[in-house]
């Protein structure tokens, strides 16, 4: 199906719907990961969650895969953040659909937005997350937040003068939306997020990355982490823009789960930590970040379940 957002952009999604099902149903719009497309972990995520009795819609968010925007492939906290209002609107307007139970659900680089969704948007009822990404602070601060503050200024300095390079060619060049620096403190380039090929000594992130992304596993033509990168100044709106700057305004309540071998888990635990009493936190044995994409004997599933149903009542 199509939809707009409050931008006017076109946003795809796919809905997923119990079967046999009657009444008015709780609905999930589903997204994420960043980069990723709605045929790959939004889309399994919402089938299981249809499966236990939601609809649920899994959709591209703005200028990614088969939504709309005429910049493909750029990212932007805000409107990523408005497209999960958008999904809000196009449920709420289904007949099967009980607006009084609408929740979302979002998957690592989504998860930010998410969240930062359910600090204005009265209408979500609950957000789940699962191995969450802040991209903000990913993007502005590195991992870990290793950034110094001379290396956030190279990085500005770095996309600012694409912007020159971009303007003069006419076109958006590729490149990396968390950018590495090397030894000496400069900028690497690139124009894949992932290697075509995985080199030997590929370090464990990387690795996982590439198994899911990369292969049979979780490839798809439309991904942009299958195949290239983000636009090269996409960090710069992440820079001037944090996520989750109002954490203390949350409305719906959040469950964040997360792998205990993640790279990511310090997302969770630090979001967990300022707002103890909104949000509540699962680490799973044994489960890296990428292993809460697609497998299902890892993804607590049950607990998901449960904890929409018990926030909407």
């Amino acid at each position: 199906m199509r939809y707009r957002n409050r931008y006017g952009i076109e946003i795809a999604g796919d809905l997923y719907a119990p079967e046999n099902a009657a009444g008015k149903l709780p609905a999930l719009a589903v997204s994420g990961p960043f980069g990723a497309v709605k045929e790959q972990s939004s889309g399994l995520y919402a089938n299981e969650l249809a499966r236990r009795g939601f609809i649920a819609v899994a959709f591209d968010p703005s200028f990614t895969g088969e939504s709309g925007g005429q910049v493909r492939d750029v990212a932007s906290p805000d409107i990523f953040t408005e497209d999960f209002s958008a999904t809000v609107d196009f449920l709420g307007l289904q007949e099967n659909v009980d607006r009084d139970r609408i929740g979302l659900q979002a998957i690592c680089g989504l998860s930010g937005m998410a969240i930062t969704a359910a600090t204005s948007d009265s209408r979500i009822k609950a957000v789940a997350t699962a191995s969450m990404y802040d991209m903000s602070r990913s993007i502005s601060c590195s991992h870990e937040d290793s950034y110094t503050p001379e290396n956030r200024r190279t990085v500005i300095d770095y996309y600012s003068q694409q912007r020159w390079t971009d303007a003069e060619n006419g076109s958006y060049a590729r490149g990396f939306h968390e950018v590495p620096l090397d030894a000496d403190g400069e900028v690497v380039t690139g124009d894949r997020i992932l290697p075509e090929t995985l080199p030997e000594g590929a370090d464990a992130v990387t690795s996982s990355f590439f198994d899911y992304y990369r292969t049979e596993r979780g490839y798809h033509p439309r991904s942009i982490n299958s195949n290239t990168a983000w636009t090269a100044t996409t960090p710069a709106s992440f820079f001037a823009f944090p996520l989750m700057a109002r954490l203390d305004e949350i409305i719906a309540p959040v469950l964040m789960i997360s792998g205990d071998q993640a790279h990511s888990l310090y997302y969770s635990q630090d979001v967990h930590g300022e707002a103890p009493g909104k949000t509540e936190l699962v680490v799973v044995p044994g489960a890296d970040h990428v292993d809460l994409y697609d497998k299902k004997d890892l993804i607590p599933f049950d607990q998901i379940e449960q904890f929409f149903r018990k926030s909407f009542g």
